[in-house]
């Protein structure tokens, strides 16, 4: 599977969906997306991250960078990351958590609850 970020809005919610390996090679357009969609003026932004099947370090610096940027612009910053996500579930979510990160984002299931502003995240 070719990586491939695409983009739609969902009320006033600007949506990144991310597929493929989210690496030292791929980061960097996944980086670029977000400072384009911030500087559009979207400052609510959910990356959906169901299809990513492998994230390294790099990708991890990319969403802790994506987060930081849209605190510094007031905004709100949300990842879909299912249990059963991509090839057997939620690669993402153990990379964050095994290094601990994890608790630093507000995580959902879908789209939906994503978008909603009366869902509360999964915890941590």
């Amino acid at each position: 599977m070719a990586f491939k970020v695409t983009g739609v809005e969902q009320g006033e919610w600007a949506v990144l969906g991310v597929s493929g390996e989210l690496d030292l090679v791929t980061s960097p357009v996944l980086r670029q997306r977000v400072h384009d969609v911030v500087a559009e003026g979207h400052h609510s932004l959910v990356l959906d991250l169901s299809d990513v099947f492998f994230c390294d370090s790099s990708g991890v610096g990319v969403l802790i960078a994506a987060r930081r940027l849209i605190r510094s612009c007031r905004g709100r910053l949300r990842l879909i990351l299912p249990a059963q996500g991509a090839s057997d579930g939620s690669h993402v979510n153990r990379v964050l958590g095994a290094l601990g990160v994890r608790r630093l984002f507000d995580v959902y299931t879908d789209i939906d609850s994503a978008t909603a502003d009366e869902e509360d995240p999964l915890s941590a």
